[in-house]
């Protein structure tokens, strides 16, 4: 194919997302290659959910954005751009390639038999952003386990919050079928304007695991020697419990189970504040204990 990946964008930006990308809170220096990153997975995501582009159109331009990752063409200036970005910081492409074997199952893999499935996916789809945000600041490997646990529940959440659009749009399901069995509820479901009563039973299970999920991740805040990144982490890490607890109380067919703009903007601040009181507790009380006060 001849056009341009960037022409089949969805206008959707960095600033639209459930959460902080390369925000105020992240040192300017990791700002560029964090936008490139956001940018390529972007594109490659708005090519996986065009509507007009068939499946082998759609698997076409992502071998071609792989290409670019690479720098085996320059056809794509989000491919082109993320290579040198981060060829600068002498750091792999491996994360970003991750994504895109993600976007092929999206092409491919429209059901979910079970939790493992899912969470497999997720270990394509969520678990790279934030081994890529890791490794661009240079933390220890050790903390991928939490940030995985964390960001399959992001990933999970924006699941469970989009889950009638997916099947009405894209003939999507990413809630596993044997949840849907075990509470009783059908995938032709999804397609209706409000969630049968065993359906919602089955979203509400979800949700609690997801919960769960992010209790897994809940030290990761701490565990990175970044404190933008320690923040911009206890930021998200709200965002995302604010969301999954609307999850378990409501109807993402029928009702929002999105955050406010105002409430976004509360909570990240609420979030911040707490980690630097923190900090600075913590470092009071580290002078203390040197001063043998």
């Amino acid at each position: 194919m001849s056009e341009a990946a960037a022409d089949l964008r969805s206008g959707k930006t960095h600033r639209d997302e459930n959460f902080p990308v390369a925000s105020w809170i992240i040192h300017p220096r990791h700002r560029a290659v964090i936008l490139a990153f956001y940018n390529f997975v972007r594109t490659a995501d708005d090519i996986a959910d065009h509507p007009a582009l068939t499946p082998e159109q759609k698997l076409v331009l992502l071998d071609r954005l792989e290409d670019g990752l690479f720098g085996r063409n320059g056809e794509d200036p989000e491919a082109a751009t993320l290579n040198e970005a981060l060829a600068a910081r002498s750091l792999a492409p491996r994360h970003a390639q991750d994504l895109l074997n993600a976007f092929r199952l999206d092409v491919t893999k429209l059901r979910y038999a079970n939790w493992d499935e899912l969470i497999h996916y997720c270990s394509l789809s969520a678990m790279p952003v934030g081994r890529f945000m890791l490794d661009v600041h240079g933390e220890d490997r050790a903390t991928w386990a939490a940030s995985d646990a964390i960001c399959a529940a992001l990933q999970i959440n924006n699941h469970l919050q989009d889950c009638g659009k997916d099947y009405r749009d894209l003939d999507r399901v990413y809630v596993p079928l044997d949840a849907l069995a075990a509470a009783g509820a059908r995938v032709e479901d999804f397609g209706e304007t409000r969630a049968s009563p065993a359906l919602l039973t089955c979203l509400h299970r979800l949700a609690a695991r997801t919960e769960a999920l992010l209790g897994e991740g809940k030290s990761l805040g701490a565990a990175v020697r970044d404190w933008r990144l320690g923040a911009e982490i206890a930021v998200i890490q709200t965002y995302a419990e604010k969301i999954v607890r609307l999850l378990q109380e409501r109807d993402p067919l029928s009702e929002r189970v999105h955050l406010t703009r105002g409430q976004f903007a509360r909570y990240g601040l609420a979030a911040v504040a707490m980690v630097l009181l923190r900090r600075v507790t913590g470092r009071t009380a580290a002078t203390r204990t040197a001063t043998g006060a």
